[in-house]
């Protein structure tokens, strides 16, 4: 379990901040939907990489993560310009898979835009086949089983911008 109190943020979160680019928005005049999931994405290789799992290191394990499924709760939508904070962690791990979870919020009004969870696999490279996750990759990253953590600390105003390049 992760240690959290109540002026803190669970341990275990990544958590990028960035503006809307005007390359995300739709012919709805809003963020489209496959932006999400390209930021969410982002924010996974981000995080793994900040854990000391880089690409390399997965290379050199000759490892990988495949997707078993998305799904994605839009909740309201974001556009241009807005500034936008992701925040992502791991909430479980079994032999072979773990779900990561992600939470987008607007950092003008807190506002949760959108919600997901993806269901990754771990594969040996070549033959793509699931294999049992390393213990050392389990060891480098903090497991929060309870989304509900993450938004009490972003309600609680414990969670702040992070701005990426």
């Amino acid at each position: 379990m992760p240690e959290t109190t109540e002026d803190a943020a669970p341990r275990g979160l990544f958590q990028q901040t960035f503006t809307v680019p005007e390359t995300a928005i739709d012919g709805n005049g809003h963020v489209n939907n496959l932006e999400y999931l390209r930021w969410m994405l982002t924010a996974a290789q981000a995080h793994s990489d900040a854990a000391g799992w880089t690409l390399e290191r997965y290379a050199t394990t000759r490892s990988s993560w495949v997707v078993r499924s998305h799904h994605i709760d839009y909740l309201r939508p974001a556009y241009a310009s807005e500034e936008l904070t992701l925040v992502t962690w791991i909430g479980d791990f079994e032999e072979r898979s773990s779900t990561r979870h992600y939470l987008l919020w607007r950092e003008r009004d807190r506002k949760v835009l959108a919600q997901a969870q993806t269901l990754w696999v771990f594969v040996e490279a070549g033959a793509g086949r699931a294999c049992a996750i390393p213990d050392a990759f389990r060891a480098a990253f903090e497991v929060i089983p309870d989304g509900k953590e993450v938004l009490r600390a972003l309600r609680n105003g414990l969670l702040r911008p992070h701005l990426t390049p």
